[in-house]
């Protein structure tokens, strides 16, 4: 729990956005490219699908944002990937940001995301700041912990991401 008087949390289970969140764009940025593109397809399909059925974003929700292009997206990627870590201000909730970084395991692959979110105006989103410092370490860690050596997990995170199948 934060030491601020506010604080921001989630409930477990909730599913956002592939290219909308730090979590998302993570997982996007070192999984399969062919993986990926599909993802990112199925997310149009639906929101498509729900165009004009759904009620209007309830208050303090932002509207639904239109997808990127693959070549947009792809540019979202190659960014994260540059850092090692994602971040997203006030794109799900307004004032509202997180950060998330990669968690691999003893093969390269990325098996989860170390999330930290809090209040737009004291969480800090600079790709080298307090914030991303703690969560790479945190998930360099992990990764160590499930079989990833430092190298591997260093190698993996500075990858382009997989080639399509």
């Amino acid at each position: 729990e934060s030491p601020s008087p506010v604080h921001v949390n989630m409930r477990h289970g909730t599913v956002f956005s592939l290219t909308n969140t730090a979590s998302g764009r993570v997982f996007a940025a070192y999984l399969d490219a062919g993986v990926v593109r599909q993802l990112l397809e199925e997310e149009r399909q639906r929101q498509k699908q729900r165009k004009g059925a759904e009620p209007a974003p309830a208050a303090g929700m932002p509207p639904v944002q239109p997808l990127p292009s693959w070549s947009d997206f792809e540019r979202q990627l190659q960014e994260v990937r540059a850092h090692g870590i994602s971040r997203s201000d006030g794109e799900v909730i307004e004032g509202v940001s997180a950060m998330a970084a990669p968690v691999f395991d003893h093969t390269g692959a990325i098996v989860l995301a170390v999330t930290a979110i809090g209040p737009a105006g004291i969480f800090d989103t600079a790709w080298d700041g307090e914030i991303s410092r703690a969560l790479k370490a945190c998930a360099d860690t992990v990764s160590q912990r499930l079989g990833a050596s430092p190298a591997q997990a260093a190698a993996a995170a500075a990858n382009s991401p997989r080639p399509e199948r």
